[in-house]
């Protein structure tokens, strides 16, 4: 008794089968095949992990949505910041401003120190000479050949009067520096912004914004260096360096912004939409926009870069208050 066909030698050669034992049931291959297929389309332990984790990566976006007021004013105040996501994108503006008070704002504060200002310009201004393929190419995207032509003729002054680009000759002779991306290009071809976002270490951005600095990181030559030279990590290098130099450039006026603000990160997003449209207007006011016709549009304050908290040029005023 309890012996199986195949054990006891009775059952034919076609339905003879092997059995094992498992919480008193017999299971044959057939049923185990079964299972196992069962098994397979559940997707596996890794499959359910990864499900898993886009799961959760779900709930924490839209955890960090912000719902929008039912309140008219409020609601219009909320739409003007459009920052749909603004507890992830705070959250995020932690992280990084403790991050730069832990390291990236001694790192400036040492460098600003350590070197005198002339060979602070230097390295700025040999960093824009390296910098000329990218904002040419924008520059005759945008169809503006006025500045593509400024562009170019910086660059050829700058590389041999100026020694490599250390010194701005060009400048001196009515070619004033001037930048551009192809988030600019892709603004100016009417793409819209898209919701604003604070990346961990990579600061205020958006969609359009982010896209484009991807793509201006193929139209830099110094991106395709490191692949056909032995010399690696050059364009992380001279990033990492403009980085560290514009941030020790604003080392007072980033304090005075935020002992000024009310709302820090309020002000920062604030700083980066007016300065970022500013970029893309070339420094010209809207047109129809008559208040603005007369107003140093220039001077605000340049966007945050690639680093969070490094800002191109230095701010020549900072806001008192919360700017929404």
């Amino acid at each position: 008794m309890g012996e199986s066909p195949a054990a006891t030698g009775t059952a034919s050669p076609e339905t003879t089968r092997t059995y094992e034992e498992r919480e008193g049931q017999l299971v044959t291959p057939a049923r185990r095949w079964a299972a196992d297929g069962r098994r397979r389309q559940s997707g596996g332990p890794g499959a359910r992990r990864f499900a898993a984790t886009m799961a959760l990566l779900v709930v924490g976006l839209l955890g960090g949505c912000a719902t929008p007021p039912t309140d008219p004013d409020a609601l219009a105040a909320f739409k003007e910041a459009n920052d749909p996501m603004e507890p992830m994108n705070r959250y995020f503006f932690e992280v990084n401003t403790a991050a730069d008070e832990l390291l990236f704002k001694p790192l400036a504060g040492w460098y600003y120190v350590a070197l005198p200002n002339f060979a602070q310009d230097g390295i700025r201004n040999a960093l824009r000479n390296l910098r000329t393929p990218v904002v040419l190419a924008n520059d005759l995207f945008q169809g503006n050949t006025d500045r593509a032509g400024d562009t170019f003729g910086r660059f050829l002054v700058n590389s041999t009067l100026g020694v490599g680009g250390l010194f701005d000759i060009a400048a001196r002779m009515g070619m004033p520096y001037h930048d551009e991306d192809f988030g600019q290009t892709l603004a100016v071809a009417g793409v819209g912004e898209g919701p604003y976002l604070m990346l961990p270490l990579f600061g205020p951005s958006n969609p359009r914004d982010l896209a484009g600095t991807v793509v201006d990181t193929f139209l830099d030559p110094l991106t395709y260096v490191g692949i056909f030279t032995n010399v690696k990590n050059i364009g992380l290098a001279t990033t990492g360096l403009g980085l560290l130099d514009d941030r020790a450039r604003n080392l007072k006026t980033l304090d005075q912004i935020r002992k000024g603000s009310l709302d820090y990160y309020a002000t920062i997003r604030s700083l980066y939409r007016q300065r970022r449209q500013d970029e893309i207007n070339n420094g010209a006011a809207p047109a129809g926009n008559a208040a603005l016709e007369d107003s140093q549009t220039s001077a605000l304050p340049a966007p945050p870069s690639v680093s969070f908290l490094a800002i191109k040029e230095p701010i020549e005023t900072a806001p008192t208050a919360d700017v929404r």
